[in-house]
């Protein structure tokens, strides 16, 4: 049983990640570093050499491997909406974090990102979009949400290890 973070471009699933599993003592991966490893070049480039559609198959074939191999686990912002990814997530007996923030804080976090594909152009119109989408599956995977805004990714990762008996 994995502990997962997922959320908007900008929640702080990578920062949170690397610090929660540090103060557990467990192992970490980013599902979408783990992939470009692999792969050998940036998510944007696969999105733009090979499509959304081949990174997605990527994508779930990765999260599902590193969700049993690994104890904290950032997903990529999108992934949920596959299925196969919702039903490793439901299926799977994982704590399922949400990492909420709002469209401001996660425009500013993310700001003029250029390795964030499917935030090119109009990031804040971008953000809007991909959450009215999102955002109803974050909160029906979700076995937890902690609100992200105004809060450092020590704070956060402090709170989420505290809660799960860490010291401090």
């Amino acid at each position: 049983m994995a502990i997962v973070l997922m959320g908007a471009p900008g929640a702080g699933k990578t920062s949170v990640g690397k610090r929660l599993a540090r103060k557990l003592g467990k192992t970490f991966v980013d599902v979408d570093k783990r992939i470009e490893e692999v792969m050998g070049k940036p998510v944007a480039e696969i999105f733009a050499d090979e499509g959304e559609e081949y990174f997605r198959a990527l994508e779930e074939e990765a999260t599902v491997e590193l969700l049993g191999a690994f104890d904290v686990v950032a997903l990529g912002g999108g992934a949920v909406m596959t299925p196969g990814i919702q039903e490793a997530l439901r299926s799977g007996g994982h704590e399922v974090i949400w990492l909420k923030v709002s469209i401001g804080q996660a425009t500013r976090r993310v700001g003029m990102n250029k390795v964030r594909p499917l935030l090119l152009g109009n990031v804040r119109g971008r953000l809007i979009e991909l959450l009215r989408e999102r955002n109803p599956v974050y909160e029906a995977l979700a076995t937890q949400v902690v609100e992200t805004d105004g809060r450092g990714s020590s704070e956060v990762a402090d709170q989420l290890a505290a809660e799960r008996g860490a010291q401090p």
